[in-house]
């Protein structure tokens, strides 16, 4: 995996939006060149294991799955089911892509094996407030736009405001 990144990711939680740059122009024009709407945990931000915490800080996107599945295809273990999920319900699916990422900093170092995620979600409709187990959920479409966008090594910021 390469650590060069050619896109920035930057997660408000306080908007509830997930913005991605051209590596290039974060620092001149500091304009996204898209910004989605996002889910994250409903029970709030945090580093400790088992907590579904949305973690904050610096990561990277250690690995990329789901190229070329369906959109709305259930995984389950990082692994697709051959399911497609129906839009709503109870039940919170990891679905269509995922963005697998790992922690740059002491304190959010255990990402990785939280197994901290964005994708895609049954509960589209719950876009735009707290509702995830710790990921970061997009609507479907999105998540298969964002993950032609990005690759292996791209930089992700998580912020509380």
């Amino acid at each position: 995996m390469s650590t060069k990144s050619n896109h920035y990711l930057r997660i408000n939680i306080a908007q509830q939006n997930l913005e991605i740059f051209y590596e290039k122009n974060m620092h001149l024009e500091n304009k996204p060149f898209a910004s989605y709407k996002i889910s994250s945990s409903q029970f709030g931000l945090g580093t400790e294991s088992g907590s579904f915490c949305t973690p904050l800080g610096s990561f990277i996107i250690e690995e990329k799955i789901g190229d070329g599945a369906p959109e709305r295809m259930i995984f389950q273990g990082r692994k697709p089911t051959g399911i497609i999920a129906q839009l709503g319900g109870e039940e919170d699916y990891v679905l269509t892509r995922i963005l697998w990422l790992s922690g740059l900093e002491h304190e959010n170092a255990n990402t990785r094996d939280r197994f901290i995620y964005i994708h895609g979600t049954n509960q589209e409709e719950l876009l735009g407030s707290p509702a995830s187990h710790g990921c970061i959920r997009l609507a479907n479409t999105t998540m298969v736009e964002l993950f032609n966008n990005v690759q292996e090594g791209d930089l992700v910021e998580i912020v509380a405001s």
